[in-house]
């Protein structure tokens, strides 16, 4: 006789054809018992397994009572020609009891009843139980009289005492896998890779803007952000479940992480650290972070995290308090900017991405909480984040795991010593085509068991440039559909400019569409990662920010593609936001979240507007100059205030229940933003005898932007151009792998 396992299996198993025939094809279940999923075959798959539901211990039992079930009558419990009607038997097919051999006591019978109980609050509760049952039986096997019946012929006495201590081998063998954490398959069938796909919320899509998604450290949960219908949030997938569920708390949240006992999230919103219980309570805010650049959690309870996108990794503790630096920039490389950081089991040195100018000089790094240690891992020329693994079967000191990073659109895995802090051998592919963000953080997550996610896919459709007049009718679009996050118009209307992605650089690049011959693109920018684009007053060039190849920060080139790139400013954390009607001024803001004058006069030295502990984005001057607006979160929301310009010495709020990314008409006597629940804005302006006037807001229509930070442009007549979310981007699928080392090249 050969004990199994009650049917578990992988599916969609590395190199295995269908077994063919129903009850025994290996079948996806959504039950977690470890690692967050079990895979059954059908045949054995308790009913709430089959229904997808959550599940727990009483599901192995059902499938031990089934196996026990075959080892008294000799015969499938169910057997049907496919896994769905097999699923349909195990479902709602009747039970004949009176198929279990008459010679069977009573005891045995009755608690193979109980395991084969479809309603699990009757069924029986503990393994433990069973072995107790059958014990008892065998140490003084008692005789009873039964009805006859006409059933086929009954195991002997002695066969039945043989049947029996194999099932109580079988119960010590389950007792033992219900106290497993994970799942481990014997030692002469060692695990295989298995795949799996996760669907975005309904009406939603992967949002990779704001960070990759995060797998807890036990494998059960997946936490991405998603945009659903215009609204961004914090997502949770069980992944014992069969649809993700909204995190209620984290409205516009970036950057999740988890707790090492897989209980909280952290993420950043409103200019602040936050975490939050997935099971259930308010987010609790850490402390203050401008504009985080991942963060992580060790098991002493610090938070590792980038506060923004050009300084060094700061500590808090989990519980809150005031942040402390922990490595500074490297002048001599002519670093920007030190990025996600990753602890390593001993939850004492990280991994962490140092941006630098230089693209050629960015670089993973190891890093020491408690010392000043330095150490270069791998080159980042397309930055990205890391993230290191434990090996296969896990490790106390966590030596010989993986260090992960993306090369080109390649995730690549390491061998690496954790001990040592040293790579062990070359880098080996995982998997191809995998998104990341502009030149930042790639769109993967692993846990510490064996479990890596991933989105691919998610490079080419997701934005369309659309025309809409004042009531929100479609007018036409603008190009194809790509990720975009940026359109500007030129001042005479007759030319757009976007930031396009390239899916398999990475970069960002500008791209110039002709209305007069129906939008036809041009490209104008061919090094670098290049965003922000704004046009100069005379339409004759394009102030733009640049990231690597060569020259970078504040650049300025000709519209006509033709002539040499200026520097403006080369300080790396400034992106361009508007630029004066009459030349004189260039507004820019700070990852840190300040608005910074660039004067084109005079000495031409920048200096801070609007400085303060709060996050200022999005300024806009006045066609008339006098009037800059912008958003803040000071009364813990977005809102739109205006102040007085050249000299802030008055300030008007204008939004009345939140509000994002103000533009001017072209006239100055109206102002518009995006509410935040997706409504375009309308407020009249007016200035008698230069005193600023603004009227309660008014809602024009609903609008689907592409993200909070994607700008928008409005026409000489009245119409509004707007990068917007498209609907096939929401098809785009999450791979999760299971055993993912078992597949690797060795």
């Amino acid at each position: 006789m050969k004990v199994l396992d009650f049917g578990l299996a992988t599916a969609v198993l590395a190199g295995v054809r269908d077994a063919g025939h129903g009850a025994d094809s290996p079948t996806l279940t959504l039950g977690a018992t470890l690692a967050g999923m079990i895979l059954g075959t059908a045949a054995y798959m308790a009913p709430e397994q089959a229904e997808g539901k959550l599940v727990d211990r009483r599901a192995d039992i059902w499938s031990f009572g089934v196996v026990l079930w075959e080892m008294l009558t000799g015969k499938r419990l169910f057997r049907a020609d496919t896994v769905p009607l097999t699923l349909a038997d195990v479902l709602r097919s009747p039970i004949d009891f009176s198929l279990v051999p008459d010679s069977t006591p009573t005891p045995v019978r009755d608690l193979l009843m109980r395991c084969l109980d479809r309603d699990v609050k009757y069924r029986l509760q503990w393994i433990g139980e069973a072995r107790v049952a059958i014990a008892k039986y065998l140490a003084n096997p008692v005789t009873e009289t039964e009805v006859p019946r006409q059933t086929q012929p009954a195991p002997s006495i002695s066969g039945l005492g043989w049947v029996l201590a194999a099932a109580a081998a079988v119960f010590a063998l389950a007792s033992i896998a219900l106290g497993y954490v994970a799942y481990r398959h014997v030692a002469e069938d060692p695990p295989r890779v298995a795949k799996l796909t996760v669907l975005p919320p309904e009406k939603g899509e992967f949002f990779s803007n704001y960070g990759p998604p995060a797998i807890s450290p036990d494998g059960r949960r997946i936490v991405f952000g998603s945009n659903v219908e215009g609204k961004t949030g914090l997502w949770v997938r069980d992944l014992d479940s069969p649809t993700p569920r909204p995190l209620a708390g984290t409205e516009g949240a970036t950057m999740p992480f988890w707790s090492p006992d897989s209980r909280f999230v952290g993420f950043a919103e409103g200019g602040k650290l936050k975490k939050i219980d997935v099971t259930g309570g308010p987010a609790l805010t850490i402390c203050d972070a401008l504009a985080p650049r991942g963060a992580s959690w060790n098991t002493d309870d610090v938070i590792l995290f980038a506060p923004n996108n050009a300084s060094g990794l700061l500590r808090v503790s989990a519980a809150g308090g005031v942040p402390a630096p922990v490595t500074e920039l490297d002048k001599s490389r002519n670093e920007n900017g030190h990025r996600y950081p990753w602890f390593l089991p001993d939850g004492r040195h990280f991994l962490y991405l140092a941006r630098s100018n230089d693209a050629e000089k960015s670089a993973i790094f190891v890093g020491d909480l408690e010392s000043k240690l330095r150490k270069q891992l791998a080159a980042a020329t397309t930055p990205n984040n890391a993230a290191y693994a434990a090996p296969a079967g896990g490790s106390p000191s966590g030596i010989h795991g993986y260090l992960l990073f993306l090369r080109e659109r390649t995730l690549m895995g390491q061998p690496f010593d954790a001990a040592k802090l040293a790579t062990t051998g070359e880098a080996v592919p995982i998997a191809e085509q995998v998104d990341f963000y502009t030149n930042n953080h790639a769109q993967f997550t692993v846990s510490q068991n064996g479990v890596l996610a991933y989105l691919s896919g998610g490079g080419g459709g997701s934005t369309q440039i659309s025309w809409f007049d004042r009531y929100g009718k479609p007018m036409g679009i603008v190009g194809p559909p790509g990720d975009l996050n940026w359109a500007s118009l030129s001042p005479d209307g007759a030319t757009v400019v976007t930031d396009r992605l390239d899916p398999q650089s990475g970069n960002r690049d500008l791209w110039l569409h002709d209305l007069a011959r129906g939008g036809t693109p041009s490209r104008l920018t061919f090094a670098g990662s290049n965003q922000f684009p704004i046009w100069s007053p005379d339409g004759a060039r394009i102030l733009f920010l640049r990231s690597g190849g060569g020259k970078v920060g504040l650049l300025v080139k000709g519209a006509s593609g033709t002539g040499p790139e200026e520097a403006l400013e080369t300080a790396p954390d400034r992106r361009p936001v508007d630029w004066s009607r009459d030349g004189r001024y260039v507004v820019a803001e700070t990852g840190g979240g300040d608005i910074w004058i660039h004067p084109q006069f005079g000495d031409k030295k920048p200096h801070a507007y609007l400085h303060s502990e709060f996050l200022e984005r999005a300024a806009k001057l006045s066609p008339d100059g006098h009037w800059l607006a912008y958003q803040s979160n000071e009364s813990k929301q977005f809102e739109i205030y205006v102040v007085s310009f050249p000299t802030p010495e008055g300030k008007w709020q204008i939004s009345t229940s939140g509000g994002i990314t103000p533009v001017w008409s072209h006239d100055g006597r109206e102002l518009y933003f995006v509410s935040l629940d997706n409504k375009m804005m309308a407020v009249e302006i007016r200035t008698p005898g230069g005193k600023f006037q603004a009227s309660v807001p008014k809602p024009l229509f609903d609008v689907r932007p592409r993200n909070p930070v994607a700008d928008f442009d409005v026409s000489k007549d009245g119409r509004f151009l707007i990068p917007t979310l498209v609907e096939q981007s929401a098809n785009v699928p999450m791979t999760v792998v299971l055993n993912w080392q078992a597949g690797l090249k060795k």
